[in-house]
């Protein structure tokens, strides 16, 4: 049977299965989460479950939590965590470990695909169970995982899905970003995240069907290269199908399907992605079985752009560009880590470019797919990191958690052209035990280059450096002590006076940029403290007048810098008690944003920087 492709990714993107008969506005987050592989035939698993905590952790014992798994005492609104205000719980305390569930129809014409339930992110170790049956395990609470439920459902049934959960945040071993170790949010630590906090789904897919694709943009030579892998080697043919964003055709082939072999697409149509010009081409997968029946069509899209360091500086498509990043910690007053709404991650890029910056550092959190895709539609410049917090490079059972779930965020995130580099680490400064500690940089360093070698790696922003393509500091002097990020004989400021005594950790002409600076706090005369512990650097700041003279001394001595080549801004908006955003935490303005881009809009008066 062939298959037919339906409607656009701008459609596909609004839909569930069975079409537009379904309220979509009473179901949350309803948007197709995976918008560089999208599928017709799926179906969005967010809203009611019933749940259950399990402090006690007790719930596997003899069965105790499955002898009730058609359905818990309480109810939680998914994919929202537990923490938060639209999960409908908003219990804040630590949860070590809690059950889900809900009921599954399996589609009668699902009949004879593979069935596969997939998870944008459960925090920290997830076990899936169909009908009491253990059927899969994910451990990461930050990256996206899928499970094959094919042997243990059935076209046109319906089955109980359980979910378990255990999230140890306290034991040190796990990534865990910006999630408090205290009972209360304080300093840069805020409300935890526990559980599913991004959108769940069923997907149908033919069992000769694509896998994932690889896609690297050959800038220089106006193509595209793709690496499929597949579901067996059933598949027989593979189609590509690459169009201008206006539906021009630009490239194609038609090839024997092989897992893992690249193949190269020249393109007709060069159309760059930069920031102010994001073009995008579509692209089509069409899976061929031996018979010459389409089985599987995936839906995409790629951005022609190029990444690359010559002479110290970070170039974009061959031209050297100023980074003027602000920091993005993405956590929501309602949602936490979990946006309320695809609109809102729209608009939080909106609002950095309004005032002037052309990208952002992501700071502590793999943010979502829709973040990625809309940062692609819009032309925002990214550094993806990971939230690493909570594993100490120093501990080699951490560093055991954290390398697998890194590459399970790089694989799934390398083709957004808006990434322009990854930050596997934040500010490793504790260095117990120096030789794990660079053991730890090296090997990640490592295989994210190996996953993705077109990419710059800053190996951890703020030092301390092993391995890096990017050197980085964190410096919240204020101006004019704020010059010596200019050292004398023209090298780099550092904060850690032992690095000759460090392996690996030398300077050696790598682009030079601060990505952290600033975070003035401001808390306006109509507002109140967030908490009893507020704070923001620079708290006794008095006037609107006096808040932008400093920023924008600060800002003219790293523009003045002649060997810093970009800056990251803290931060975006307020986090909780962190009151030092442009914006409050509700994304309201702080002061007109035409007076932020007038001082974040501007690059250094010099050659060879562009906007």
């Amino acid at each position: 049977m062939k298959s037919v492709v339906v409607g656009s990714i701008a459609m596909l993107s609004l839909m569930t299965f069975g079409g537009a008969d379904k309220a979509l506005d009473a179901l949350p987050r309803p948007e197709y989460p995976r918008p560089q592989f999208v599928r017709e035939a799926w179906i969005n698993l967010n809203g009611k479950w019933s749940f259950e905590f399990d402090f006690g952790q007790s719930g596997t014992h003899e069965g105790r939590m499955l002898q009730k798994s058609k359905g818990f005492s309480k109810s939680i609104t998914v994919p929202f965590c537990p923490e938060s205000s639209l999960s409908g719980v908003g219990y804040k305390d630590f949860i070590p470990a809690l059950w889900y569930h809900r009921k599954i129809q399996i589609p009668a014409n699902w009949q004879g695909k593979r069935v596969y339930i997939n998870f944008g992110g459960v925090d920290y170790e997830a076990e899936i169970y169909v009908d009491s049956v253990s059927v899969g395990y994910h451990a990461g609470g930050s990256s996206s995982f899928s499970v094959d439920l094919t042997r243990y459902v059935k076209a046109g049934s319906t089955h109980d899905l359980v979910v378990r959960v255990k999230d140890d945040i306290l034991g040190g071993d796990q990534p865990g970003g910006k999630q408090s170790w205290r009972f209360k949010s304080y300093a840069c630590s805020y409300t935890r995240t526990t559980g599913i906090w991004q959108t769940v789904w069923l997907e149908a897919v033919d069992g000769s069907g694509l896998a994932s694709c690889r896609i690297v943009p050959d800038y220089d030579n106006s193509a595209f290269v793709f690496t499929p892998s597949f579901l067996s080697d059933k598949a027989k043919r593979l189609k590509i199908t690459v169009k201008t964003a206006d539906g021009k055709m630009a490239g194609g082939v038609d090839v024997v399907a092989a897992s893992g072999i690249a193949v190269k697409v020249p393109l007709s149509e060069f159309r760059p992605w930069a920031p102010g010009s994001a073009h995008l081409y579509d692209i089509v997968y069409e899976v061929y079985n031996a018979k010459g029946d389409v089985v599987d069509v995936v839906k995409s899209y790629a951005g022609l752009r190029k990444i690359s360091i010559e002479d110290g500086r970070i170039c974009l498509n061959n031209k050297p560009v100023y980074l003027r990043f602000v920091l993005d910690q993405g956590f929501y007053p309602d949602g936490i880590w979990t946006a309320p709404s695809d609109a809102a991650l729209k608009r939080d890029i909106e609002l950095s470019m309004a005032a002037g910056f052309n990208g952002a550092r992501l700071h502590q959190k793999v943010f979502e797919e829709r973040f990625h895709y809309w940062a692609d539609k819009l032309g925002y410049l990214t550094w993806a990191e990971m939230s690493s917090w909570g594993a100490e490079p120093n501990n080699i059972k951490a560093a055991r958690n954290f390398i697998p779930e890194w590459c399970e965020v790089v694989r799934r995130d390398l083709n957004h052209p808006s990434i322009i580099a990854w930050t596997p680490f934040n500010e490793t400064w504790k260095k117990e035990n120096i030789l794990e500690h660079q053991r730890t940089q090296n090997d990640v360093y490592d295989l994210t280059k190996a996953l993705d070698p077109t990419r710059p790696i800053n190996s951890s922003s703020g030092e301390i450096h092993a391995k890096t393509d990017l050197w980085t500091i964190h410096n919240y002097y204020r101006a004019p002590k704020l010059k010596e990020i200019d050292t004398p004989d023209g090298t780099v400021w550092t904060r850690d006076k032992s690095y000759d005594k460090i392996p690996y950790a030398r300077y050696d002409g790598q682009p030079y940029l601060i990505d952290e600076f600033g975070g003035l706090g401001w808390i306006g005369p109509d507002r109140k403290k967030a908490a009893d512990n507020t704070w923001g650097y620079g708290n006794s700041i008095k006037t609107e007048e006096e808040f932008f003279d400093i920023l924008k001394k600060e800002v003219d001595v790293i523009l003045e810098s002649k060997n810093i080549c970009g800056y990251c801004y803290t931060q975006l908006t307020d986090v909780e008690q962190e009151q030092n955003g442009v914006y409050y935490y509700d994304r309201v303005k702080k002061f007109n944003t035409e007076k932020f881009k007038a001082i974040f809009g501007v690059d250094p008066k010099r050659e060879p920087w562009t906007k």
